[in-house]
C-alpha cells in the first residue's frame, strides 16, 4: 500500500485527472478481487491461488516491457538506449515465461489438466533452443529494435514457460510453485529497472533470491537436482514406471481399525493432502488425544512436501491444537516406524510410496519418503485405489501388513472415534457392576 501510494504521489504531477480516476478504479477492482479471493479460498486451494497470482505478476512484467518499447524516453541515447532496449527484451521474456508457467502450474494443481509430466521428443533440445534463440534475438533487438523481434521473443517465452512446467510431474509441483515464486520476483525486478523504481528492484530481488533458495532447500529434501527444476526436467522418469499389477489389496473397517488402535502401544499418523481436502484435522487431533489418554504413544510424521506447500500439514495440525512436540519431521521419525504398532496414512500417497526406494524406474525414484511399511500394521485412508498426484501406483497398498480404509477421511476418523467409545463402554459397565 505504501509503495503504491508513493508511486502515484511521485508521478501525480504528470498524471491527468482522468488518469488518477482510472488508477483509483483499477486499484479498487484489484483490491476487491484480492479481498474476495482471500476470504473464500480454503487452505487446500492456497497453492492454486499462489500460482495464479504469480501468473499475474509475470503478465504485468510483460506489459511493462511492451510499454517500455512503445514509450521510450526521448532523453535516452547511445549506450543508455541500448541498455533500455535490453531491459525491455529481458523483462518481456521473464514475464512471459512466468505467466504461462504459472498458468500451467495452476491447471495442474487444481486438477484441470493431467498432472503427469509432458515428455515431448527432444524436450531438452527444445528448451535449450528457446534460450539460444532468446540470446540471439536480444542481441539483434539491442542493435536494431523492432516490433517483430519483440513479438517473436514473447511467443517463444510463452511457449517455453508452458513447456517447462508441463514437463514436470504433479508430485513435484510444490517445488515448482516455489520456483515460480522466484521467477515472479525476478520479473518484478526487471520491471523495476524499466520503471527506474528502486523499490521494485529491491523487493523483486528479495522475492527472487528467497524463492530460489527455498526451492534449493526443497530439492535437497527430496533428493532432486536444483538445475533440473530450472531446466524443466524435474519429475521426468528416466525409464517407464511399473504401473502393472501388484496383487490384491485388503480392506478394513472403522471398527476393526479401532480394535487395532486399542491394542497398540505406539501409533504414528502420516497426513497428506487428502486430510486437508476432507478437513479431517480436527477429528484426527481428537483421535490422537483419546489414544494418548489410553497410554498409547501417538506421534505425527510429516514429509517435507506433504500437501501442496511446505508446512501445509503443520499448519493444519496446529490449527487443530495438536501439541507441537508430537509433530515430527521425516528425518526425525523415519527410524521409528519399525518399532511402531500401527501407522495411519491419512490422505498421503506419493510421500509414503516404497517405489521411491525400491524401483529405480519409478518417476519418484530417489525421493525420500516416510518408511511407513516397516510398521507392524498400516491402515491407509483413501477414497479409492486411484494413483497419487504424481500419477504413480503405490505398492504399499498391496503389502501384507497394509489394509485400506475407503471413504472420506473425516467421516472414517469419526467412525473410529465412535467405535473406540463403544469398545470402552462394556469395560466401564463391568467396572460399575463389580463395584
Amino acid at each position: 500500500v505504501v509503495a503504491l501510494a508513493a508511486t502515484v504521489g511521485l508521478a501525480s504531477e504528470d498524471i491527468t485527472a482522468t488518469g488518477l480516476v482510472l488508477i483509483a478504479l483499477a486499484t479498487a477492482i484489484g483490491a476487491g478481487i484480492g479481498l474476495w479471493r482471500a476470504r473464500v479460498v480454503e487452505m487446500t486451494g492456497m497453492p492454486e491461488l499462489i500460482a495464479i497470482m504469480h501468473s499475474l505478476v509475470g503478465l504485468a512484467a510483460a506489459f511493462v516491457g511492451w510499454n517500455g518499447y512503445l514509450d521510450v524516453d526521448a532523453e535516452l541515447s547511445g549506450s543508455l538506449l541500448g541498455i533500455h532496449h535490453a531491459e525491455v527484451f529481458i523483462g518481456v521474456f521473464i514475464g512471459a515465461v512466468t505467466f504461462t508457467g504459472s498458468v500451467i502450474a495452476y491447471l495442474k494443481l487444481s486438477a484441470r489438466i493431467n498432472s503427469r509430466p509432458l515428455t515431448l521428443p527432444g524436450k531438452h533440445v527444445l528448451n535449450i533452443g528457446a534460450l539460444v534463440a532468446f540470446v540471439a534475438l536480444t542481441v539483434a533487438f539491442v542493435a536494431r529494435p523492432n516490433m517483430g523481434l519483440l513479438i517473436a521473443v514473447t511467443v517463444i517465452a510463452l511457449a517455453l514457460g508452458a513447456h517447462l512446467v508441463a514437463s514436470i510431474g504433479g508430485g513435484d509441483m510444490p517445488v515448482v510453485v516455489s520456483m515460480l515464486n522466484s521467477y515472479s520476483g525476478w520479473a518484478a525486478a526487471a520491471s523495476g529497472f524499466l520503471l527506474a523504481n528502486n523499490l521494485l528492484i529491491v523487493t523483486g530481488a528479495l522475492v527472487g533470491s528467497s524463492g530460489a533458495y527455498l526451492s534449493y532447500i526443497m530439492c535437497k529434501a527430496m533428493n532432486r537436482s536444483f538445475i533440473s527444476v530450472i531446466a524443466g526436467g524435474f519429475g521426468t522418469p528416466a525409464a517407464a514406471a511399473d504401473d502393472g499389477e501388484h496383487g490384491e489389496h485388503r480392506e478394513i473397517s472403522a471398527e476393526e481399525t479401532a480394535e487395532l488402535l486399542r491394542d497398540a502401544s505406539a501409533v504414528i499418523i502420516t497426513p497428506g493432502y487428502g486430510m486437508a481436502v476432507a478437513q479431517a484435522q480436527y477429528p484426527v487431533a481428537e483421535l490422537a488425544r483419546k489414544l494418548r489418554e489410553r497410554g498409547v504413544e501417538v506421534r505425527f510424521g510429516i514429509h517435507p512436501v506433504a500437501g501442496r506447500l511446505p508446512g501445509h500439514m503443520n499448519v493444519l495440525l496446529a490449527e487443530a491444537n495438536v501439541p507441537y512436540d508430537i509433530v515430527l519431521e521425516m528425518d526425525e521419525i523415519n527410524d521409528d516406524f519399525a518399532a511402531t504398532s500401527v501407522v495411519l496414512v491419512i490422505g498421503a500417497n506419493d510421500t509414503v510410496n516404497p517405489a521411491a526406494t525400491d524401483n529405480p524406474a519409478s518417476p519418484i525414484a530417489g525421493m525420500p519418503v516416510l518408511h511407513v511399511w516397516e510398521a507392524a500394521d498400516v491402515v491407509v485412508f483413501k477414497r479409492s485405489m486411484a494413483a497419487g498426484y504424481a500419477g504413480v501406483q503405490n505398492p504399499l497398498f498391496f503389502r501384507e501388513n497394509s489394509q485400506m480404509l475407503f471413504g472420506d477421511a473425516k467421516q472414517r476418523v469419526e467412525d473410529i472415534l465412535r467405535s473406540l467409545d463403544a469398545l470402552d463402554t462394556p469395560v466401564k459397565e463391568m467396572a460399575g457392576t463389580s463395584r
